[in-house]
């Protein structure tokens, strides 16, 4: 094959992949605005363009919403959506860096037992209390932030006395998550009827209670670890292709780069699951779509994990919400639901010798 037949394909690979970036991206807007248009209010595109674009109430003959519309669009709706993405966002790319330092492909940012470490948080602030009802949501999150951090600090500190190597990581994750769940169950055996009901409902995981101040926090979190992962692309890369020894020969300093990426998952799985509860799956399917469409390489695989894991969490919700309505199923649920059969179907995409 000629230089030019070279230079030609990969602009084609370049082109394709930037076509499936702008479609993944103009995807995720479209489902945004849909999901803040579907609900009991009557709330069309063309009545927010009335409300909001100087000139579209003429143009559209549509009337613009009235203040009870524009509270429930303000106050409930987006803040819901964009809870979602963000949550999304940061379990998919949180999800990506974990395949990336563990080298294995079946891992999530749960694999070290951070959602039972939040979850046992939550349960113990639900049971033990103490605090007032103002008080209770705070200390709730702050509870369950906690643990998760404390739960990491434990993987990462055992990882890092073994030499923070893959299986290390893997292994004591597996059995924190033996731990906590069991910690869990036995807080649920010795929660009273009032407190069960909300120990349960918060491992479903639920955007029912998320706020512009809890999305403020949920922003922050993603701001600071998004770049990170992003800036240990390459190292990635190399730890997947060749190994820890390979990445080493070529100048990259596993453990450093799995103390950073580790930190980073901390936060960011962290930041969400103490806010929505705990939302499995997202992290496992969000890098193995991206993975399909894209190839192996992190650079591209953890900023297409951040809109895929945004879309699929914010689909979740949008059913949830809608399809049984006035019920709403917590997205924790519905996610299993739309995650597992577009899972199956990726595994089934897959070439054998890739999996």
């Amino acid at each position: 094959m000629g230089r030019e037949s070279i230079t030609a394909a990969y602009r084609k690979r370049v082109w394709k992949k930037a076509v499936y970036f702008a479609a993944a991206a103009c995807g995720l807007l479209v489902l945004a605005a849909a999901s803040c248009c579907l609900g009991i209010a009557d709330v069309t595109p063309g009545r927010l363009l009335a409300t909001y674009v100087p000139g579209a109430e003429k143009l559209l003959s549509a009337t613009p919403l009235n203040e009870r519309e524009k509270s429930i669009l303000l106050m409930l709706r987006l803040p819901r959506v964009v809870s979602a993405m963000a949550a999304g966002a940061g379990l998919g790319t949180a999800g990506a860096a974990m395949q990336a330092i563990t080298g294995n492909q079946m891992a999530s940012p749960f694999t070290t037992g951070l959602s039972g470490a939040a979850a046992l948080g939550a349960a113990a602030v639900i049971v033990f209390g103490g605090v007032s009802p103002f008080m209770a949501k705070t200390a709730t999150v702050a509870a369950a932030f906690f643990m998760a951090l404390v739960c990491a600090i434990a993987v990462f500190g055992i990882a890092n006395f073994k030499g923070m190597g893959q299986e290390a990581l893997v292994l004591t994750g597996i059995a924190l998550n033996y731990l906590f769940s069991a910690l869990n169950s036995t807080m649920q055996f010795i929660a009273n009827e009032e407190q069960l009901p909300a120990i349960v409902h918060w491992s479903f995981g639920s955007l029912n209670s998320v706020g512009w101040s809890d999305i403020a926090v949920m922003g922050l979190c993603l701001a600071i670890t998004f770049p990170v992962f992003c800036s240990q692309g390459w190292a990635f890369n190399l730890m997947a292709a060749g190994g820890d020894e390979t990445a080493r020969a070529l100048g990259v300093n596993t453990r450093r780069v799995r103390l950073a990426a580790g930190a980073a998952i901390t936060l960011a799985t962290a930041g969400v699951v103490s806010f929505t509860g705990v939302i499995g799956f997202v992290g496992l399917a969000a890098p193995h779509g991206a993975r399909l469409l894209l190839g192996g390489d992190y650079r591209q695989v953890i900023p297409f994990s951040f809109l895929i894991g945004a879309a699929l969490v914010l689909a979740a919700d949008t059913l949830g919400r809608t399809v049984f309505s006035p019920v709403t199923i917590p997205v924790g649920i519905v996610v299993s639901y739309v995650g597992v059969p577009l899972f199956l179907f990726l595994i089934l995409k897959e070439r054998r010798g890739r999996l």
